[in-house]
């Protein structure tokens, strides 16, 4: 399969940078695969699995929420507000997000603005989890 240069750039700096077949990841209007020679693009990044198939074929799985994907003459870079690769996930502190957040949306008395804010840090969590290496191996 043809390969491309994907370039990944986090606020917490470069998260990757090298050739690949194939990215797959959640957009704000749904999951894009985005394969070489793919046409010029640009669009807002929901929060989901991102799927990378590096050059040998191998797949890696990262949470990536939020962000811009780019696709510009050839040129495919992923400016995600968070970018964790699978085997960089610490799974406990997501477990404890999770039922922070659970428990937090049980208060019958939260406000729309404080439910909103803990639906998404239960949402956070849970595309962490799924995204680990020990998450279910399908996309969130």
């Amino acid at each position: 399969m043809a390969t491309y240069h994907l370039e990944i750039v986090s606020m917490d700096g470069l998260d990757f940078d090298g050739e690949v077949e194939k990215l797959l990841l959640r957009t704000i209007d749904g999951d894009v695969e985005i394969l070489a020679r793919h046409t010029d693009y640009c669009t807002a990044i929901g929060m989901g699995t991102a799927r990378v198939t590096m050059a040998d074929g191998k797949e890696r799985k990262a949470a990536c929420i939020g962000g811009m994907l780019s696709v510009m003459k050839g040129q495919v870079k992923v400016f995600p507000t968070t970018w964790e690769w699978s085997e960089e996930i610490d799974v406990e502190r997501a477990k404890e997000a999770k039922a922070r957040a659970e428990e937090r949306l049980k208060d019958q008395m939260l406000d729309k603005e404080a439910r909103v804010r803990a639906e998404a840090k239960l949402y956070r969590a849970l595309v962490r989890i799924g995204s680990s290496e020990h998450g279910k191996d399908h996309h969130n």
